[in-house]
């Protein structure tokens, strides 16, 4: 046996027996592994620890903004004040948004923007307030972790009592955004200036000693190595050994239009997207649920990705903004006729969660496009 193969045989008897995974070890697999034993490795985990199910919900989007005060290299969302494609929806504009999401059904409102030097916090909050004063069952998952650093910026208060104002207010849970990479190296030339990685793990930190949960994801595809990307999960792992507060970790995958970063930089490749997947559900064995974010990766990925680690499609979206205009051909929704055909025609069982992962049980035929009246059933 050579060397390759018996390091190869050795990291295959780790995973099955639960033994957790090194540096060293994931370094081996991203430059040895062909994409088929990662693909086989990843799906035992992931058959291990979700079944033969694959996740989903209804969900839309929300930008109130895009005008932002970064000027990230990889951003083709934001504006500037001045420009003619910023804008600032009104307290109206908003609140139609969710009074549409939680007439079509939606359990979930996802809530991120720019970060707009003429707005107060208290606009922000009033955002989480109005909706959930309005639609008490919608939960909202919102503000990166870079946003509630600007938060604490502008008002001079800690982050872990903005947090706690804003989950008063009605916040049910963060998102993973915000986080791209972690690495100095490579962090200093996407986004520098805003939240660096000890801040955006401090504030999930944060809002998980609150008793929240939020999601975790990672921007590969562009500048990072391989040594970036495993150093990007292991410090996500090691807070989740913490606080065991992150649900699920998304790969975002880079997209090179309208952006500084992409004048020379392709799209990851299918086979790149699928070996970041397998790394990701073989190195955060902690983590619940590896989701596969079809407005990223395409739906034909994402199917794949299911028997590549992911146990999670993300849901019908509707409305998304940030990854279309950086070039992403994705339709903007998904019916969930369309999501759970998708998910079975990838050999896996259908499941609509909530945002906290609890089945979501509809009275209405799942043929409709969004279906009404449901219960909520526990996962366990």
């Amino acid at each position: 046996m050579t060397t390759t193969a018996a390091r190869l045989a050795d990291i295959r008897d780790k995973v099955h027996s639960g033994t957790r995974l090194t540096f060293d070890d994931g370094l081996f697999l991203d430059r040895n592994a062909d994409p088929f034993t990662l693909g086989e490795l990843a799906n035992f985990v992931r058959e291990k620890k979700n079944g033969n199910v694959t996740y989903y919900n209804v969900n839309q989007h929300l930008n109130p903004t895009n005008v932002c005060v970064y000027r990230c290299a990889f951003c083709s969302f934001r504006a500037d004040l001045k420009s003619p494609s910023g804008f600032v929806m009104t307290d109206e504009q908003i609140l139609q948004r969710a009074r549409e999401a939680s007439a079509q059904g939606a359990t979930e409102l996802h809530i991120v923007g720019g970060l707009h030097h003429l707005l107060p916090y208290e606009w922000y909050l009033n955002i989480i307030r109005s909706i959930h004063r309005e639609f008490p069952d919608l939960h909202l998952k919102a503000w990166t972790a870079v946003e509630w650093d600007w938060f604490e910026r502008i008002t001079k208060r800690p982050t872990k009592e903005l947090l706690a104002e804003m989950k008063e207010a009605g916040l049910g849970s963060l998102p993973g955004g915000g986080a791209e990479i972690f690495h100095p190296e490579v962090r200093s030339k996407l986004c520098d200036y805003k939240a660096d990685a000890d801040q955006w793990l401090r504030v999930h930190r944060e809002w998980h000693e609150l008793g929240g949960k939020s999601n975790a994801t990672m921007l590969y595809g562009h500048i990072e190595t391989a040594e970036h990307r495993l150093d990007h999960m292991l410090r996500l792992r090691e807070l989740q050994d913490v606080t065991g507060g992150f649900q699920t970790f998304i790969p975002l995958a880079f997209h090179p239009t309208n952006n500084p970063l992409g004048k020379d930089i392709p799209k990851p490749s299918g086979l790149m997207d699928l070996k970041v997947m397998a790394l990701a559900r073989l190195m955060l064995d902690n983590f619940p649920h590896i989701k596969a974010y079809w407005q990223m990766l395409t739906v034909k990925v994402a199917q794949v990705a299911q028997s590549y680690g992911a146990d999670d499609i993300d849901g019908t979206v509707v409305h998304e903004t940030i990854y279309h205009a950086a070039g992403s051909d994705s339709p903007q929704e998904l019916t969930v006729r369309e999501l759970r055909r998708l998910i079975e025609e990838a050999g896996r069982v259908p499941v609509e969660r909530d945002t906290l992962y609890n089945e979501v049980v509809r009275q209405a035929p799942a043929e409709k496009k969004w279906a009404t009246g449901r219960k909520l059933v526990p996962l366990n």
